[in-house]
């Protein structure tokens, strides 16, 4: 069975404490929190984001799973690691060479994490290995990032089934992490191309019984 990384990105403004005790209680397995500076994607929600994370961590002892879309990497690692989320990742995208990719890896190791190191649509997955073995997730975009409510990328399928088909030919233990339109009609098939943790938003937030939507998305 996979887990569920619940994206609070269109949680509805006043309903915070509702909204994530509800998923609490129907069971999701992560808050996933999309944390955006308007400069590596348009949209800024970083400030919304330091709020949120903070809620949630008053209220809940879920783990947090930390997705930053941000250019300053380092900077929003030392923030967002007060909180002490389960994982966080960062964008390949955002580092100019190796050393900053492995300096990176390190920092979010420091500050106590699990590492994630995700990549948008156009990034070839071969450019990722070399790093997997110093990571404990990988995170594909099925959607250019920035925006929720996407169509999943059907061509992202097959960059799945390359990645796992790797990951097990290498012999490493990695999360596959999925992120962008996932909902029941593609939940299915991201799940057989190998991916064993959905982030999932708009389709949870929008069903009108949680632990339904969220059951459902697992099995």
């Amino acid at each position: 069975m996979v887990e569920i990384s619940t994206s609070i990105l269109s949680l509805e403004k006043g309903r915070e404490a509702e909204i994530f005790l509800a998923l609490e209680k129907s069971k999701t397995d992560y808050f996933h929190i999309d944390v955006m500076d308007g400069k590596f994607v348009e949209k800024d929600t970083y400030q919304k984001m330091l709020e949120n994370v903070g809620y949630i961590r008053r209220i809940s002892n879920l783990p947090i799973d930390v997705h930053l879309m941000v250019e300053n990497v380092k900077k929003s690692i030392e923030e967002f690691s007060i909180f002490n989320p389960n994982i966080i990742t960062f964008h390949l995208e955002t580092c100019k060479n190796k050393e900053e990719v492995m300096e990176t890896i390190q920092l979010i190791k420091e500050q106590g994490s699990r590492v994630g190191i995700a990549i948008k649509p156009n990034t070839d997955i071969e450019e990722i290995y070399e790093y997997l073995p110093f990571v404990h997730m990988c995170l594909i975009m099925t959607v250019e990032p920035g925006k929720g409510g996407q169509t999943l990328i059907t061509d992202m399928l097959e960059k799945i089934d390359t990645l796992n088909k790797y990951i097990k030919k290498s012999n490493l233990e990695i999360d596959i992490e999925v992120d962008g339109g996932i909902n029941l009609k593609t939940a299915s098939r991201v799940k057989e191309a190998g991916a064993n943790i959905l982030v999932a938003g708009t389709a949870i937030l929008a069903a009108t019984d949680y632990r339904v939507i969220i059951e459902e998305l697992k099995m």
